[in-house]
């Protein structure tokens, strides 16, 4: 379809130009509607030309195809308003205007692609069950997708935040809010002080054995594994989030060092090339890697060798246990070290291996720029065969 648009004569320019702030300013349109505008060099027509103003906006869009042969040009789309022509305007260029429907792109949540039939499905759902909660239609979806974590529980926080993305965007209606319980995360109450034998320990790491490891995740005892951490850990304790594990390690009765794993971050450039697994190798298996977010020997324990000694029988056990709970195996594990305050000289020692370094910036990032110290990422393979499992699609 060929448009032609009216335009002061005084306004030609050699080389037409989709201005994004505002193209043809000043046209009289003939044409309304949206159009997919393809702009050429000289020579495509006998007369163009261009102006800024705030007649029209454009936007690169794919979709519209122009001339044959023009190796240099611009592809919009000029929602254009139809005005009345004005008299003794000389028409100063034309430019070739298509109709052009672009297919939305799909949307992404977590790792999944939900499709126009995804949506529908949805809606569906939700007049089929006009009496239904929140919450109860996640769960009912859930079920309906089979959309379950790794360890076959349903992945209804995630269903629930993909709900509502939807719901926001204008997809689907969800039905009002019934009750909003007290979020325990945003005032959350630091673990209470538990008092506990302090008596110093200064031993051979052999009159210390035997030393036992306990897996304290939803037992009794993580409330100590808290305590122990928010009063001796220079960092404090924090909640982790996802699949995690606890451990309090044991020696003549009292517990003499702590740790904590947790779910391995997604996006970590070091630690990536050093796998060398591609983008969808990452997505399906970064489950199988766990992130060692702390590491505590009680300030009352010297014991030369000990750090090391527990790390290494730490990575013999580690997988077995997150097995157990979360139904899956662990191939990799990490860990960050702040080089202004560690040399990191037990992990060294323990045989893990220095991957490289994080820019310092954060998963939240939006400047570029580092705003946070720089620490070294180090990293210990519990498999062999960790790069033929990790690079599996």
């Amino acid at each position: 379809m060929l448009g032609f648009l009216s335009q002061p004569a005084r306004h030609v320019d050699p080389y037409l130009s989709l201005r994004w702030a505002g193209v043809l300013a000043g046209a009289e349109a003939a044409l309304e509607g949206t159009f997919c505008v393809v702009a050429e060099w000289p020579g495509a027509h006998a007369g163009a030309g261009g102006a800024s103003g705030t007649d029209a906006v454009g936007s690169r869009q794919p979709g519209c195809e122009g001339r044959a042969g023009v190796a240099a040009r611009e592809r919009g789309t000029i929602p254009v308003r139809k005005k009345k022509r004005s008299p003794g305007f000389a028409l100063a260029f034309h430019l070739r205007l298509c109709h052009t429907e672009v297919m939305p792109a799909p949307w992404q949540y977590r790792g999944r692609a939900i499709s126009a039939e995804d949506i529908v499905f949805i809606q569906q759902l939700i007049r089929e069950h006009p009496g239904a909660s929140r919450r109860a239609l996640s769960a009912k979806l859930c079920e309906a997708w089979q959309w379950k974590q790794s360890n076959g529980t349903p992945r209804d926080m995630v269903c629930r935040g993909l709900l509502l993305m939807l719901h926001r965007a204008g997809e689907i209606e969800l039905p009002p809010v019934r009750y909003t319980p007290p979020n325990p995360l945003a005032k959350r109450r630091p673990p209470v002080a538990m008092l506990i034998d302090t008596t110093p320990i200064r031993e051979r790491l052999h009159q210390l054995q035997p030393i036992e490891f306990q897996q304290v995740r939803r037992t009794a005892d993580e409330v100590l594994f808290n305590s122990l951490m928010e009063q001796h850990h220079y960092l404090g304790y924090e909640q982790p989030v996802g699949e995690q594990l606890k451990y309090l390690v044991w020696a003549q009765g009292r517990p003499i060092a702590c740790l904590a794993w947790s779910s391995a971050p997604r996006h970590l450039g070091s630690r990536d090339r050093y796998l060398g697994w591609s983008a969808a190798a990452r997505r399906r298996n970064i489950r199988f890697l766990a992130y060692n977010t702390r590491f505590l020997i009680l300030p009352w324990v010297t014991v030369e060798h000990l750090a090391s000694h527990i790390l290494a029988r730490m990575a013999k056990r580690l997988s077995e246990d997150w097995e157990r709970l979360y139904q899956h195996p662990i191939y990799f594990v990490e860990t960050f070290v702040d080089p202004t305050r560690f040399r990191g000289t037990c992990y060294r020692a323990a045989n893990w291996i220095r991957l490289g370094e994080t820019t310092g910036r954060g998963k939240d990032d939006h400047t570029n720029r580092p705003n946070r110290s720089i620490k070294e990422v180090l990293g210990y393979p519990l498999t062999q065969r960790f790069r033929e499992l990790l690079q599996e699609v």
